[in-house]
């Protein structure tokens, strides 16, 4: 037997059996998930679908690069969280507020007014942590 700890534990058979995949005559569904850590652009906002159906918009961006040659990379986000503490929770956080987010990701194109084909990323939100609030800067009055 082998003298790594992982091996001798109890959890090898759980481990193996997570990472093994079982014969299915039913196609595996597409899914793509993102992790983003980033900054809001702006307040969450609510809206309604095309459906009535109620969500929170938000905008994430991430920084990368040198500092004098920085890129930025906004991302759309959508949550479907029902009315409660959650959605509260979540409509109350400020701009530059920084999150960590796990989402559902899907492409879809779409043909724009002047009539350019364009595609689009759309995220729809599973769970959201704030890493760090902004900084509250009081201006004084005088």
């Amino acid at each position: 037997m082998s003298s790594h700890p992982l091996l001798r534990s109890r959890f090898l058979p759980n481990l193996l059996r997570a990472h093994t995949r079982t014969f299915t005559s039913t196609p595996r569904a597409n899914l793509a998930k993102m992790t983003i850590v980033g900054r809001l652009a702006a307040e969450p906002e609510l809206t309604a679908t095309s459906t009535g159906q109620e969500m929170v918009r938000y905008a994430v961006g991430t920084s990368y690069g040198p500092k004098d040659n920085k890129q930025t990379s906004w991302f759309r986000v959508a949550s479907f969280e029902n009315e409660g503490p959650r959605r509260d929770y979540l409509m109350g956080l400020q701009k530059g507020t920084l999150v960590y987010l796990e989402g559902d990701a899907s492409m879809r194109t779409f043909d724009d007014s002047e009539g350019k084909q364009r595609s689009a990323l759309s995220i729809v939100q599973r769970t959201i942590e704030v890493l760090k609030r902004p900084e509250n800067r009081t201006e004084d009055p005088m």
